[in-house]
């Protein structure tokens, strides 16, 4: 058995993919909710757009409390979910509508209509067009111990502090998970993944999490206790908390932390490693 503290295994191999995202939804992965949203949106997206005009609104809508939520971010919506100790669920709405002028723009952002019935949250809206169309992102506060299902297409998508069975799924955007716990399982097809564990040991029947094209980054808190899976089959790994393997260290291998504890799974197929020390 050997210790092992740093790791550079093989340069990447395979291409990870990088597809261009609306710059609204890339602010909304790690965003708290800034009261300015709406300027930063218009601001932003001003300053990449070509010659059309932009309209970025926020709505507020308060739910009850629930155990569970789906959320489904469509075409270029990106999600995030937070605990907070408030009443209820808040949602917050973030539209971003695009137009040859602004009052298109505005005329599409007022058709959307956002449907939060049955404990799932979507949007409808216009058909879009070359040079016309829309997107929309959530911030959901949400009660510490609360079940999800969240999906993006083109967004990213965020968890923070929560605990519960979840089911994410990314497609082309970014994903990082802060603080949770419970049955978590996490798939990004085409995006980097981001974990951040805290406290002593994982708080539930643990985590699994895996992109396919895209590098991951782990942060664990010093002893931490866990039966840690990671690794890469294309890609460098940079490993520099001590890990204890058998024989040949593997492109993916798996190690108990601070004497062991529920299974925590952080893996890719085509992208680099980096486990650090918290």
């Amino acid at each position: 058995m050997r210790t092992l503290r740093l790791l550079n295994a093989l340069p990447l191999l395979a291409a990870i993919a990088l597809i261009p995202r609306p710059a609204a939804a890339q602010e909304d992965s790690d965003d708290a909710g800034d009261a300015n949203w709406v300027q930063r949106c218009e601001r932003l997206n001003q300053n990449n757009a070509d010659d059309r005009e932009q309209f970025c609104e926020e709505r507020v809508v308060r739910l009850a409390a629930t155990r569970s939520l789906q959320v489904d971010g469509r075409e270029n919506g990106g999600v995030a979910v937070r605990a907070w100790n408030g009443p209820g669920v808040e949602v917050r709405e973030r539209i971003h509508a695009w137009a040859p002028t602004r009052e298109e723009a505005r005329g599409l952002a007022q058709q959307v209509r956002v449907r939060t019935d049955g404990g799932r949250i979507q949007a409808d809206g216009p058909e879009g067009g070359r040079r016309r169309g829309y997107s929309v992102s959530y911030l959901v506060l949400v009660p510490p111990r609360t079940d999800l299902t969240l999906e993006t297409n083109n967004g990213p998508l965020a968890v923070s502090g929560v605990q519960g069975r979840m089911v994410l799924t990314a497609t082309n955007g970014p994903v990082a998970l802060r603080d949770v716990g419970g049955d978590v399982r996490a798939r990004v097809q085409n995006g980097p993944l981001t974990v951040s564990l805290a406290g002593q040991r994982w708080n539930g029947a643990g985590l699994d999490a895996e992109t396919t094209n895209g590098p991951i980054t782990l942060s664990v808190p010093s002893g931490y206790a866990a039966t840690l899976t990671t690794g890469t089959v294309n890609g460098p790994m940079n490993i520099d908390i001590p890990v204890t393997v058998q024989g040949r260290f593997p492109r993916q291998f798996t190690t108990q932390l601070g004497g062991g504890g529920a299974p925590v799974r952080v893996v890719t197929t085509n992208g680099p490693v980096q486990v650090s020390r918290r």
